[in-house]
């Protein structure tokens, strides 16, 4: 009992991320890894931010097992979603996006001369282990 009691969640430290560089994804965009298991010891959660650089796309892929919460910060971004990709949305900056878990998705970055910018988050703290790669 009184190894459980040495440390409390009042004790818990507070963690700031600074990314210097982007980090290579399955998903082929410039991702700065924020919160995660490996930088702040996140055990339920990660938090990061994507560029999709001007007219590029992201390679078709989906989220085994985990939600993705999406807020847009600069752009428009063309999501094709759903069996086949048949399926799309237009979002802007100021938009928030739910994709539920293994929906198939290809976000496109609608500028041909500004990237797009968008703070994502999953309830899975190590963000690349889940990403599966989709054929359309």
């Amino acid at each position: 009992m009184a190894d459980s009691a040495a440390f409390t969640p009042a004790d818990a430290e507070i963690v700031t991320v600074r990314p210097q560089h982007d980090t290579a994804t399955l998903q082929k965009l410039p991702y700065f890894v924020g919160i995660s298991e490996a930088t702040a010891g996140s055990q339920g959660i990660s938090m990061n931010l994507v560029i999709i650089p001007p007219g590029a796309s992201a390679e078709p892929h989906f989220h085994k097992d985990y939600e993705t919460a999406i807020y847009i910060l600069q752009g428009r971004v063309k999501t094709a979603y759903g069996e086949g990709l048949k399926k799309t949305i237009v979002n802007e900056a100021g938009d928030f996006l739910y994709i539920p878990p293994g929906v198939p998705h290809q976000p496109t970055n609608l500028s041909n001369s500004e990237p797009a910018q968008a703070i994502v988050s999953r309830n899975d703290p190590n963000e690349q282990e889940n990403v599966v790669l989709y054929s359309v």
